[in-house]
C-alpha cells in the first residue's frame, strides 16, 4: 500500500494534492506538513513513507537544503519538488540533487495526477512543456560535484554541517544532536576532508550554495 507524505504549508494546494492522489489510489495512506521539521516528524514516525511532495519553498526549507537533508537522511524514499517557481535551472539543481521530480503548482488535476504517476513508477518527471529547456541547459560542473561531495557525508554529519551553517558552536550542535562535544569535533574533521575544506567558514559557504544565491526565486 503506497504512503505519500504531503509537504507544503498551502492548505488549498495540500488539498488538491490529496484530491489527486486519492483519484489515482484510492487506497494511499496519506500523511501532512506544513513545515520542514513536521515533515521531518513524520518521515521519523513512519519511516515506511514511499513518497514525499516537498513545497520548495515552505517554512524551515531553505532552497534546495531540504531536499538534501530529506535524502540523506531517508535515501530510500523518493521526493518530488513542487513549486511555483519554472526557472528551469532551479529544476535541473533539484535533479542534480536527487529531486524525483518536478510538479509545478500551476498544474490542473490532470497534470498534477499525470506527474504523480510517474514519479511513483520511479521516472524522473518534468511538465511537458518545461522538458527541452531542462534538457537544454548545461548542469555546471561546480553543481555536480558539490551533489557528488555532499553524498558521501552521513546523515548525521549533514545535520552537523547544517547547524554550523546556521552559526551553533559545537557545545550548541551536541546539545541540540544528543551527542558529545568531542563527536562533533570528530564529525567536522570528516565533514572537512570530504568537502575538500579547511575551516567552518568555508564549509558553511558550500552549504549556502544550496540557497542558490536568490532566495526570491524559491517560491
Amino acid at each position: 500500500m503506497t504512503r505519500l507524505l504531503i509537504a507544503d504549508d498551502h492548505p488549498l494546494f495540500r488539498l488538491a494534492l490529496v484530491q489527486a492522489v486519492r483519484e489515482i489510489m484510492p487506497d494511499a495512506i496519506l500523511f501532512e506538513a506544513d513545515t520542514l521539521m513536521a515533515a521531518r516528524a513524520q518521515l521519523a514516525n513512519q519511516p515506511d513513507i514511499d513518497l514525499v511532495l516537498l513545497d520548495l519553498h515552505m517554512p524551515g526549507n531553505r532552497g534546495l537544503m531540504g531536499l538534501v537533508e530529506l535524502r540523506a537522511e531517508y535515501p530510500g524514499v523518493a521526493v518530488a519538488l513542487i513549486s511555483a517557481n519554472d526557472d528551469p535551472a532551479v529544476i535541473r539543481r533539484a535533479l542534480n540533487y536527487g529531486a524525483a521530480g518536478y510538479i509545478p503548482k500551476r498544474a490542473d488535476l490532470n497534470a498534477i495526477k499525470t506527474g504523480l504517476r510517474a514519479v511513483l513508477n520511479c521516472e524522473e518527471y518534468v511538465p511537458e512543456d518545461l522538458r527541452a529547456a531542462v534538457a537544454a541547459g548545461q548542469s555546471s560542473n561546480a553543481d555536480r560535484e558539490l551533489a557528488a561531495r555532499l553524498a558521501t557525508l552521513t546523515p548525521q554529519q549533514l545535520r552537523v554541517l547544517v547547524l554550523v551553517a546556521e552559526g551553533q558552536l559545537n557545545k550548541q550542535i551536541a546539545d541540540a544532536l544528543s551527542i558529545q562535544e568531542r563527536t562533533v569535533k570528530a564529525h567536522l574533521t570528516s565533514i572537512f576532508e570530504k568537502l575538500g575544506v579547511r575551516n567552518r567558514t568555508q564549509a558553511s559557504a558550500i552549504l549556502h550554495q544550496l540557497e542558490t544565491g536568490d532566495p526570491a526565486k524559491l517560491v
